[in-house]
């Protein structure tokens, strides 16, 4: 039989090249499965918790040359919530992974930040944000909707081609080995060589490590909501982040998603309420009544809440952590240093320890040593930002004599805090040793 003049090499070439095609193509397809037959490496890394944290450090690992795999229990990667603060400390990470323009997109740019008297509308302190920060630090301060930097992650993640994310993964069983850790998910089994827990405060990583341990309600409940800023009467809002400080309660507010929204955070002190869920409605008539008799500013926010979309939750806590890793398990964000949202750190804390915890393992070929490495980086730092913003809550709920003296002192502090905080390097923490770095405690 004579081939026709399409087909030039031999049948036994032709077969060759197909069988390697098709076992390139079959590699592809079980590349990211961390193949027990074939064995794993030291760069395949697996991430339980799909939020900011765990995404971002997937990223971090990912442009340092690992294999990613991150587990979402929910049925998609995105994020509840309403807005959130992003830092220098944080914004630096992210403009490294190169999402500069996709956040300045979706992202706010505010002119400061102002804390206010609850009935007056006086201001108490101001501390200048925008150009001045990039100025200062080398980048931005962005006011940012929880969804939409979650959809920038997220993005990027599924550019990333030693990134796979999987949703609707619920964690089954973890062994832990001296070489590494199965994952049994859906009936699934997944190889690392490294197991980050980046799953919440209620972490199930956190508790196959330590053991199950309930975290303590703080006495204190936040109520969110977003406001259509074309709703309100001009001039209401300014563009800056503004907390207005009252006796066991404050409210905070801010433009998101390019000024097109106002988030609003509400926190009162009440017991008897301990529901932790983002997604539970809360009556905006209770949360007028908590607010009553604050400053008219307060009452029109509260009035142009959308009541079905009014949501509450109870702010969890818990102590600083003394170890994070055993074997080849380390933990990150909230899963070991759930932070209160009053120094507006949390997201970023997590974003760091992305950032840091990627180069240490980049720089050390024992793993062991690189997660004692990235706890004795991070422990201080986050800790301290746990206690300051524990502090912060007792701060911002003062009365009377005591309100009158900080409100006198409290002027004198935000530039000396923003600057521990925001010139905080985590890309080159990661790379150096601990005792060269500097007590930070935030």
């Amino acid at each position: 039989m004579t081939c026709t003049p399409l087909f030039r090499q031999s049948w036994s070439a032709m077969v060759c090249r197909i069988a390697i095609r098709c076992a390139d193509l079959s590699y592809q397809c079980h590349d990211m499965q961390f193949r027990e037959t074939q064995g794993m490496t030291d760069r395949d890394v697996l991430i339980v918790g799909g939020g900011i944290g765990g995404v971002t450090a997937a990223l971090c690992l990912a442009r340092e040359g690992f294999n990613a795999r991150v587990f979402e229990q929910a049925p998609e990667f995105g994020e509840v919530g309403a807005g959130i603060q992003l830092a220098p400390n944080c914004t630096r990470v992210l403009h490294a992974l190169g999402l500069e323009e996709a956040l300045r997109r979706v992202a706010f740019l505010p002119e400061g930040g102002e804390m206010r008297a609850w009935d007056s509308g006086k201001v108490i302190s101001y501390s200048p944000l925008g150009q001045q920060i990039v100025d200062t630090y080398g980048f931005p301060y962005y006011h940012v909707h929880r969804a939409d930097v979650m959809q920038v992650l997220v993005d990027a993640a599924n550019a990333e081609p030693n990134i796979e994310l999987l949703a609707d993964s619920r964690i089954e069983h973890i062994e832990r080995r001296d070489d590494g850790v199965t994952l049994d998910v859906g009936g699934r089994r997944y190889d690392g060589s490294l197991l980050i827990g980046a799953d919440g405060i209620h972490s199930v990583v956190r508790a196959e490590l330590f053991g199950p341990e309930t975290p303590t309600f703080t006495g204190t409940v936040a109520w969110r909501a977003l406001v259509p800023a074309d709703q309100l009467p001009d001039g209401l809002v300014r563009p800056v982040a503004s907390a207005w400080w009252g006796p066991r309660k404050h409210f905070v507010h801010y433009y998101v998603r390019s000024g097109e929204l106002v988030n609003c955070v509400c926190v009162v002190e009440k017991e008897g309420w301990e529901v932790e869920s983002w997604n539970e409605r809360g009556d905006r008539t209770e949360l007028k009544q908590d607010f009553a008799g604050w400053h008219e500013t307060i009452q029109v926010l509260i009035d142009n809440m959308d009541p079905n979309a009014c949501f509450k939750w109870a702010l969890f806590d818990r102590p600083p952590m003394s170890r994070w890793s055993d074997g080849r398990v380390t933990l990150l964000g909230d899963a070991c240093h759930p932070t209160l949202p009053f120094m507006a750190q949390g997201a970023a804390m997590a974003i760091e320890d992305g950032a840091v915890l990627a180069g240490c393992i980049a720089r050390h070929n024992d793993m062991a040593a690189s997660l004692q490495q990235y706890e004795s980086l991070r422990q201080v730092r986050t800790a301290g930002v746990q206690n300051g913003s524990r502090r912060n809550a007792r701060v911002f709920h003062m009365s009377g004599v005591k309100a009158w003296l900080r409100n006198r002192a409290i002027g004198k502090r935000p530039s000396a805090v923003m600057g521990r905080l925001y010139r905080y390097n985590a890309l080159d923490v990661g790379r150096q040793n601990p005792a060269d770095q500097p007590g930070d405690r935030a």
